[in-house]
């Protein structure tokens, strides 16, 4: 059985959801994938092992539309083994999108899949409450991390209540990580999804409810 959700609000003045396949242009996805998410609430809980509290389920929705706009970076690579980092033939021009303005509501459950003693979605609320001061490292990011996240906190009734929603569809536009292999691929476990436009102060659909998990 899933518990009881916690609702959080989350805003990112500027943020990229690379996306998976994007080379030299890297382009960015609308919204933040479920493992992204799952990563970010990991870090407000200060847990660094994936792991502990797989199983947990999290939904998304965007309450902003945020604005696109293209940089260009120098991305540093190995192409020459005689030249040190990020000099010479080991670096190059790559262009990257952004995204401006990102607010979020981000929902987050247990399952009968979560085995970790104590759920996430408490260790968060204890961390947002301010109840605990969880060890970490580094500032909050989603995703990059100079990404940094501006404000989490609990939803709160005043708060826009009409966004797009993720929902998972097999027929989506969206092929998203669920859960990412950060050695090789293989063990990377996809979902469809679309976005979808509606009010967000009622009870959510199942569909909209990621489990967070390697694949089997």
């Amino acid at each position: 059985m899933a518990g009881e959700a916690l609702a959080l609000y989350v805003s990112v003045p500027v943020a990229a959801f690379r996306e998976p396949y994007a080379r030299e242009y890297l382009t960015t996805l609308a919204c933040p994938p479920p493992a992204t998410v799952y990563g970010m609430l990991l870090s407000i809980a200060g847990e660094q092992r994936r792991m502990t509290h797989a199983g947990a389920e999290v939904a998304v929705a965007l309450l902003s539309a945020p604005a696109r706009s293209t940089v260009i970076r120098t991305s540093w690579r190995l192409k020459s083994l005689g030249v040190p980092a990020g000099l010479g033939a080991n670096k190059r021009p790559d262009y990257q999108e952004l995204l401006t303005d990102v607010r979020l509501a981000v929902w987050i459950r247990t399952s009968e899949a979560e085995r970790a003693e104590r759920p996430l979605v408490e260790r968060v609320r204890a961390a947002v409450d301010g109840e605990e001061s969880p060890e970490r490292f580094g500032g909050l990011a989603l995703g990059e991390s100079t990404h940094l996240v501006d404000e989490v906190r609990r939803l709160r009734p005043g708060d826009p209540m009409e966004g797009r929603l993720l929902v998972r569809d097999p027929a989506g536009d969206l092929a998203l990580p669920v859960w990412v292999d950060h050695v090789g691929s293989a063990g990377t476990r996809w979902g469809q999804y679309r976005l979808v436009t509606g009010r967000l102060d009622g009870v959510l659909p199942d569909e909209a409810w990621s489990r967070i998990e390697p694949p089997v």
